[in-house]
């Protein structure tokens, strides 16, 4: 019998009644933003793991959290509402510590509001964001949520005019996409760029070109269920969708590269093409025709697929460093995978019920030892023992990162000591249905 422990997390934070649904880090790590089913929000102090504040952002369940500068929170919920609240480090001092569980707290006030946008909840689907222009600072934002109206449909909006910039349905009207389930919005190559995943398992990447029309570039379909999350990398490189079922896809964001349409590249062009010629008079068809404009290229594989043969992993994140991802399991175990390689590197199990987001804290630089690749007798190992195979890989970074850290910390006070072991830790985060949040410290 193996004399390794399974490994345990750093800390848990507990102070949510209901199921937890969004995590983000903040602020150089020093706080975590958590967001439960009854709509409340608890920003955690990570120096000392206590609430700085707790409120009731929205009347139903958190869908989305992200901060926006030092003191701008975003927050989606199933009430219909993104909502952007002003709560900087002066403002924590005005507002409630009591945690969701006191269930006879008194009013918890609530942090200034910004901005309100009245959108589409029903997908379940939470906002993605980006910059108005690849070289400006944040003060400006663009959000991506499902259109109100139409649930295959996206609308990017802008803050802080709050004002509707596109609406965007990618493919024919005909074509039966479902749901819009996880989106993301980014800059590449200059060019605004969409991620997109519906409920029929169909992933899309298209960007708004110079002739302001949005361009598909990159469809697929390797999930036969709907996709419950996607991430993209933080150099661009590629993004990763996991499903319903047991697959994690590793997609290619394309270069914009063109190619004369002399055949259809998509079936609405197709259909198009078809209703003109149909409906074209005799004279038309004999005058000679403009050259057609060449159209992208519609790329169609993705870059690996995996079978994990665990259904229903969410919440999907890839760490800043690019080179590690997580997932939240409905089976209750965060699984750590390689984006190189996409095989697992680890199994973090201490929740008894499923778990629904996983956040990476951010790293300083970028930078971070490369992860343990599994050898094939671990990886047999892993499969008959998972937990056992956690310990194992994760005591001896553990042991490493404690011992560099405690050679930098030595003339430090106890606050600052706290200040910069928590920006340079590297946590993670998962949030769970039984309302707590398991912090680990990992590669």
């Amino acid at each position: 019998m193996s004399q390794h422990q399974p490994v345990q997390p750093k800390s848990v934070l507990r102070g949510h009644r209901a199921q937890v649904h969004a995590t983000v880090f903040m602020k150089s790590n020093q706080r975590l933003a958590s967001g439960d089913a009854d709509g409340f929000v608890v920003l955690w102090d990570l120096t000392i793991m206590r609430p700085r504040a707790v409120w009731r952002a929205h009347t139903n369940a958190i869908l989305g959290i992200a901060g926006w500068g030092d003191d701008k929170i975003i927050t989606h919920g199933r009430d219909n509402r993104l909502v952007v609240w002003k709560l900087g480090s002066q403002d924590e001092i005005a507002m409630s510590t009591a945690l969701p569980l006191d269930e006879f707290a008194p009013d918890r006030p609530k942090p200034w509001v910004l901005h309100i946008l009245e959108v589409n909840t029903m997908n379940f689907c939470s906002f993605a964001s980006c910059t108005t222009r690849p070289d400006t600072t944040r003060e400006e934002l663009l959000i991506a949520v499902p259109n109100t109206l139409e649930t295959e449909a996206i609308d990017i909006f802008q803050l802080p005019s709050q004002s509707r910039q596109h609406t965007i349905n990618l493919g024919g009207k005909t074509e039966k996409k479902g749901m819009v389930m996880s989106l993301g919005l980014f800059w590449y190559e200059g060019y605004l760029t969409l991620t997109a995943a519906y409920e029929s398992g169909l992933v899309v990447v298209a960007r708004f070109g110079r002739n302001e029309t949005w361009d598909i570039l990159y469809r697929t379909q390797v999930h036969n269920h709907p996709v419950l999350s996607l991430d993209v990398a933080p150099h661009r490189g590629f993004f990763l969708t996991s499903g319903a079922e047991a697959i994690i896809a590793k997609h290619p964001i394309p270069a914009a590269t063109t190619l004369p349409s002399q055949e259809p590249q998509h079936p609405r062009q197709t259909d198009n093409r078809d209703t003109t010629t149909a409906n074209s008079s005799p004279l038309s068809v004999s005058l000679p025709s403009e050259p057609k404009q060449p159209g992208p290229v519609i790329e169609t594989q993705p870059l690996k697929t995996i079978d994990t043969k665990h259904s229903g992993q969410q919440g999907l994140r890839i760490r800043s460093d690019g080179k590690i991802f997580a997932t939240a399991g409905w089976d209750s175990k965060v699984r750590i995978y390689s984006t190189k390689t996409m095989s697992e590197l680890a199994v973090l199990k201490w929740h008894e019920v499923g778990c629904y987001t996983v956040a990476f804290a951010t790293l300083d630089g970028g930078q971070a030892p490369d992860p343990v690749e599994p050898s094939t007798s671990r990886a047999e190992a892993s499969e008959r023992s998972e937990n056992r195979a956690v310990g194992t890989e994760t005591a001896g970074n553990e042991e490493a990162t404690v011992v560099a850290v405690h050679t930098k910390l030595g003339q430090l006070n106890v606050k600052d000591r706290r200040i910069k072991m928590v920006k340079e830790a590297h946590w993670l985060a998962a949030g769970s249905k039984d309302g707590k949040i398991s912090l680990w410290d990992i590669y």
